[in-house]
């Protein structure tokens, strides 16, 4: 839970970072499956934000602000959003992908810029879902209800 004097966010019992997503967005989605194939330490748990670990930590959150509601990483105590958010969780994989921290060269309002616009086209340009996905029993264990 958020703290409501500091901003941060009580670490969780789980040391694994938490990736919250828009469950119903197939961009989000997409995202989420990529992560899960590339995460071969199964450093990240994942939760949709309209589950119950999700609404945990969106209660905090703006919720006039749906840009900040398509992917979350909170991670030792301290909540990522937008491009961030993005930045952290693909640099976290390692190998190949900590070339993406490169990125954060680009000046923070421009490279959340760009996260804003796609996030708010993004039921047009990738669809919305009408239930949170099911994980496979493979992901099972690194979803978070």
């Amino acid at each position: 839970m958020q703290h409501p004097a500091t901003g941060h966010v009580e670490p969780t019992r789980d040391a694994h970072p938490i990736v919250l997503f828009d469950g119903v967005c197939g961009l989000c989605d997409g995202f989420v499956t990529w992560l899960m194939r590339r995460d071969r330490n199964a450093t990240f748990r994942v939760a949709a934000l309209q589950g119950e670990t999700g609404m945990r930590y969106a209660s905090a959150e703006d919720p006039s602000d749906p840009e900040r509601w398509s992917v979350i990483l909170v991670e030792a105590g301290q909540v990522f959003h937008r491009s961030e958010a993005i930045l952290r969780i693909v640099s976290r994989l390692g190998g190949v992908y900590r070339l993406a921290a490169v990125f954060r060269l680009v000046p923070l309002f421009l490279r959340d810029g760009i996260y804003r616009v796609v996030a708010r086209h993004r039921y047009r340009w990738f669809g919305k879902r009408q239930v949170c996905r099911v994980p496979t029993p493979e992901e099972r264990s690194r979803f978070l209800p």
